[in-house]
């Protein structure tokens, strides 16, 4: 007979996987183990392998929920009836709210691939590139010739964009002089105006 999932099943979910982001990003992949884990996170070695059965397999949960939950804020704050600038803008701001309070699970994503199996780096890729075209599609309906012109531009410009927000982490700080809305007004007026349209 199967075991009755437990009220509080995604609660420690979402626990053991905030302690082992926490965990990976500041000791690394390899040196983190799973005891450091357990205790960071407040539970026993036995209840953190019954949840996840590896190191690899509690890797690969972070980076796809953490994907997973970027996605649906995407989803949730586009608004097809919004002109195409509109659409952006508003992207690029769930993605950076998203962003919040992430940075360990950012850090996961970007460092975590060699850790994991080949099966797992591709179920990864798949939704990153999900992504990745969803902005595309915004991208190039403002400007078609990115797509098809001479040059292929399109995904250039597509991870120029990414580029700026995956990498915030490193230097932008809640509380100081910009607020994440601001650096959104900014992404959206650098890609599509410039740098001489900035004020």
């Amino acid at each position: 007979m199967a075991r009755t999932r437990a009220q509080d099943f995604e609660n420690k979910q979402r626990v053991i996987l905030e302690s082992a982001a926490a965990v990976f990003a500041s000791q690394g992949m390899e040196k983190a183990s799973m005891a450091q884990v357990a205790a960071h996170a407040s539970v026993s070695k036995a209840l953190l392998y019954h949840y996840y059965p590896s190191k690899d397999a509690l890797i690969f949960a972070i980076i796809i929920v953490h994907l997973q939950e970027l996605y649906q804020a995407i989803e949730a704050a586009d608004d097809r009836a919004l002109s195409p600038r509109s659409r952006l803008r508003r992207l690029i701001g769930a993605v950076l709210e998203n962003y919040r309070d992430a940075d360990n699970e950012h850090k996961v994503q970007l460092n975590a691939r060699a850790a994991l199996s080949g099966p797992q780096r591709e179920e990864i890729a798949a939704l990153e590139r999900r992504i990745v075209r969803y902005f595309s599609a915004v991208i190039s309906a403002i400007n078609p010739e990115l797509e098809t012109g001479a040059r292929a531009l399109l995904t250039p410009t597509t991870m120029s964009l990414f580029g700026m927000m995956n990498w915030a982490y490193m230097w932008f700080r809640d509380g100081g002089r910009m607020a994440r809305q601001d650096y959104a007004d900014l992404l959206t007026t650098l890609l599509l105006d410039g740098i001489g349209a900035v004020r």
